[in-house]
């Protein structure tokens, strides 16, 4: 039963902004202001730096590739040493890779004309623009150039699973705003089910046809299921939905939902869809635990991260 004095304990207030504010004070200025969407995203960022500060708490930052192919590629590599492991898609490590190794990305437009765009070899992502050189021929040379140093090492072993592999070419790679990079230098694992699922998979796919290499995706399922179990308390910060959000959580079910969970999402619940779902849907299933500290914000992660971060001071 509803209490009305407890409905009407917090009372809305204007926000006042005052030039060369700071966006930590931005952020505290919007907590009684009723901003809709704004006040999930101030619970967010609180659940995300308690998530943190919490070093009992194993943490997951999930998210899909087409924000890779933006400049937040430099601001989430900053920030993967604040979390535990990684759970991206394969698109991740083309456009890493890609970009790390000189490959430029341009700003467009929404509206280009795709058919005019495909007779001067550039792709659109969005409204990003790429050369098919700085692409796909990218990844093929740099891939083949790190992959074979890979096997011709001393401590070639033959079979990796997908993180493992990861971490070699982490060891390799030398842009600071790589993701791959940071992640091996902070000891990050780096987890990518779909693997396959782009030009790096398709390149694994062509190495091992003329060299003695193999791929055990399965490895990495098990490394997940024990940090499941081996961890009391997990969280997780996931940057849109797809097989990233879902491979968080469903590793989390198995001991009993995530404790903190925040999920950006731009999608529509209507559909039914996984990138719709929000957290409370999760709760149902026991990702998420139904006394979890959670927070779904409705936003592009694009203008929601950058946001998130400078508050945070991860940056």
């Amino acid at each position: 039963m509803y209490n009305k004095k407890d409905l009407l304990k917090i009372k809305v207030k204007d926000l006042k902004i005052s030039k060369g504010m700071k966006v930590k004070d931005l952020i505290e200025g919007m907590r009684q202001i009723g901003g809709f969407s704004g006040q999930n995203l101030v619970h967010g960022i609180d659940i995300v730096e308690r998530m943190i500060k919490d070093k009992d708490s194993y943490n997951f930052l999930s998210f899909p590739a087409d924000i890779i192919s933006t400049g937040l590629r430099g601001a989430i590599a900053n920030s993967t040493k604040y979390f535990d492991a990684i759970m991206t898609t394969c698109g991740t490590l083309d456009h890493d890779i890609a970009k790390a190794y000189g490959g430029t990305y341009h700003l467009g437009s929404f509206e280009a004309d795709d058919k005019e765009l495909l007779k001067v070899d550039i792709y659109r992502l969005g409204n990003i623009f790429i050369h098919k050189d700085d692409y796909g021929l990218a990844l093929e040379k740099y891939f083949t150039e790190i992959m074979t140093d890979i096997y011709n090492s001393k401590d070639y072993k033959k079979e990796y699973s997908p993180s493992e592999l990861l971490y070699e070419f982490g060891k390799r790679m030398k842009d600071p705003n790589s993701i791959v990079r940071q992640a091996y230098l902070n000891n990050v694992k780096i987890f990518c089910p779909g693997i396959v699922d782009g030009a790096f998979g398709t390149q694994l796919m062509l190495f091992s046809q003329d060299h003695d290499f193999k791929l055990n995706i399965l490895k990495d399922e098990v490394e997940l299921s024990n940090i499941s179990f081996d961890h009391k308390t997990t969280g997780a910060l996931m940057l849109g939905g797809g097989i990233s959000k879902h491979h968080v959580i469903w590793w989390n079910q198995f001991k009993g939902g995530l404790d903190y969970a925040v999920y950006v999402t731009t999608a529509s619940q209507y559909d039914g869809s996984l990138s719709g779902a929000r957290l409370t849907e999760a709760v149902s299933w026991g990702k998420v635990k139904p006394k979890a500290r959670y927070a779904t914000v409705d936003g592009d992660i694009t203008i929601i991260l950058p946001i998130m971060l400078a508050a945070l001071d991860l940056c």
